[in-house]
């Protein structure tokens, strides 16, 4: 049976904590990419978004050219480890309405990445679409 590491992406681009908020926006335009983990050498410390730039960076006050990463990043981020099965995978992005999840190792190490392309490219179409499906409802409001 598959796991994790047999169809996740490698060599994901990630960015250090102290990076400006400037440098993680170039990255994102550079790779085309809005999530980007951060990590303090391999370790994975958090997980900075498109959306995190401009709502906690930009719309707070925070400088880009000076302001750091780690002061807009999300530390709380969903993780699965390499030895997980596809079905864990397809369940967690399914529950928690995920289109991908960080992928480490025994010392949370960052190894890669799932993305629900990932998952369907292996899982049968049953799975995907049931998955995808519960991704794509909207989330429940707190009011």
């Amino acid at each position: 049976m598959k796991t994790i590491k047999d169809v996740m992406t490698r060599g994901v681009e990630v960015i250090a904590p102290n990076a400006t908020l400037m440098q993680a926006a170039e990255k994102m335009r550079q790779f085309n990419i809005g999530p980007v983990p951060v990590c303090d050498g391999d370790r994975l410390v958090g997980v900075v978004t498109d959306r995190d730039l401009v709502v906690r960076g930009i719309a707070m006050g925070h400088d880009p050219h000076t302001s750091q990463v780690s002061s807009v990043m999300t530390e709380d981020v969903e993780l699965i480890h390499l030895d997980a099965s596809l079905d864990e995978a397809a369940d967690m992005m399914r529950d928690k309405q995920l289109r991908r999840l960080l992928v480490v190792d025994d010392h949370k190490n960052l190894v890669g990445i799932l993305s629900l392309g990932d998952l369907a490219q292996e899982a049968d179409d049953t799975t995907t679409a049931r998955t995808l499906e519960h991704i794509s409802e909207p989330a429940a409001s707190s009011h």
